[in-house]
């Protein structure tokens, strides 16, 4: 039975975009979304950034969205740490878009006896804020990350990002996180609450098999695999899940919305 999608999520890494480049089609797809108004997020793990940030670098490669379809892992935390403590308080490891989201949740940012420790992703961890964390941490605080993704990509090549760095407090707490972004489908069901939208009308958009994929299928959603990133259609057998459909890029979904 074929479905029907009137309602979207797509991944923005490898999908939309690639090094700064619109990905062919993907100005297009975002456009016939706005155009037929068909509820939509770009979805993406990475916390380092605001909506408003990931808003003018789509638009820098002629992809034009409004800074309401984008959802981060860092928004999704806020939402999360909001529904869970309202008005709480956190020692946060990060970068602007995890701090203003925090903020704009209503949430106090302090290194005196906070609910929780977040740790998003930032360029520049240091020694001192990962040693106060795992103090904290072991003080009662309760242990929260934005996103499991072990290394981020660089010019230079790959980077120790956020799980990697989890991986470390675990070490010397003996206490493991809770991650909310990708592939934890608690992240796809807040960005469903967001744009009011039903598991069973709606699609996701992704090029990897271990989140997008993943993810897509444990919330209930229609997935759509692209080629344009990190997957190869050989790729997909080694995974003991498919998607719903394998698709060249974004380009070949336009006629679907």
């Amino acid at each position: 039975m074929t479905r029907t999608i009137e309602s979207w999520l797509t991944d923005m890494d490898g999908v939309l975009v690639h090094e700064g480049h619109a990905i062919p089609g993907a100005a297009e797809f975002i456009k016939t979304l706005r155009d037929k108004e068909r509820p939509f997020l770009i979805l993406t793990n990475n916390s380092i950034f605001t909506a408003r940030d990931l808003r003018a670098r789509l638009y820098a490669s002629g992809i034009d969205v409004p800074e309401s379809a984008i959802w981060t892992s860092a928004l999704a935390t806020a939402q999360f740490l909001s529904d869970q403590i309202p008005g709480g308080s956190a020692y946060a490891i990060g970068e602007a878009g995890l701090t203003t989201a925090l903020y704009e949740a209503g949430y106090t940012l302090t290194e005196s006896d906070p609910d929780y420790v977040v740790l998003g992703e930032t360029r520049t961890y240091s020694f001192e804020a990962i040693t106060k964390a795992v103090r904290l941490i072991l003080g009662g605080a309760r242990f929260i990350c934005t996103n499991p993704d072990a290394t981020g990509p660089s010019a230079e090549g790959p980077l120790p990002a956020t799980g990697a760095v989890a991986a470390m407090i675990t070490r010397a707490t003996g206490r493991e996180p809770y991650f909310v972004g990708k592939p934890n489908p608690m992240m796809f069901r807040s960005a469903l609450n967001r744009i009011d939208a039903h598991s069973e009308s709606t699609a996701m958009v992704g090029d990897r098999m271990d989140t997008d994929v993943v993810a897509g299928i444990e919330a209930g959603l229609h997935t759509f695999l692209v080629l344009t990133g990190s997957t190869t259609v050989k790729d997909v057998d080694r995974y003991p899940f498919r998607p719903s459909t394998v698709v060249d890029s974004v380009a070949n979904l336009i006629e679907r919305i």
